[in-house]
C-alpha cells in the first residue's frame, strides 16, 4: 500500500502565505487597473509630447528671438545660440515640472 506523507505544519503555512501574498499581489494590480483604465498607450504617448513640446517651444522662440537681435544689431556674438541655449535651459526646466507634476499625481494615487 501506498504510504501518503504529509508535509509538515510549518511549511504548509509558508506555501499558505505565499499563496495569500500572490493573491494579493494580483488584487492590487487588478485594482489599479480598473482605476487607471482610461490610461493607454497613447495616453503615454501624449506624456512624452508634452516634455517635447515643454522643451522644443522656448528653445525655438529662443532662437527666433537671437536671430531678430543679430539682424536687428550685429555684433561679434551670435544671440542666436546664446539665446538658444537660454531656450534648452527654460525647455529642461519647464518639462521638469510637468514630470514632477505627474510623478507626484502617481504617487499619491498609490
Amino acid at each position: 500500500m501506498v504510504e501518503i506523507r504529509r508535509t509538515s505544519g510549518s511549511r504548509r503555512k509558508q506555501a499558505a502565505d505565499r499563496f495569500t501574498q500572490k493573491v494579493a499581489q494580483r488584487e492590487a494590480l487588478r485594482m489599479k487597473g480598473i482605476r487607471h483604465k482610461g490610461e493607454t498607450v497613447w495616453f503615454g504617448l501624449g506624456m512624452f509630447g508634452i516634455v517635447g513640446w515643454a522643451v522644443s517651444i522656448p528653445t525655438l522662440i529662443g532662437v527666433a528671438i537671437g536671430l531678430w537681435i543679430d539682424r536687428t544689431w550685429p555684433s561679434q556674438y551670435s544671440w542666436a545660440l546664446m539665446f538658444l541655449l537660454l531656450g534648452v535651459i527654460i525647455g529642461c526646466i519647464n518639462a521638469a515640472y510637468w514630470v514632477r507634476k505627474i510623478r507626484s499625481k502617481i504617487v499619491e494615487e498609490e
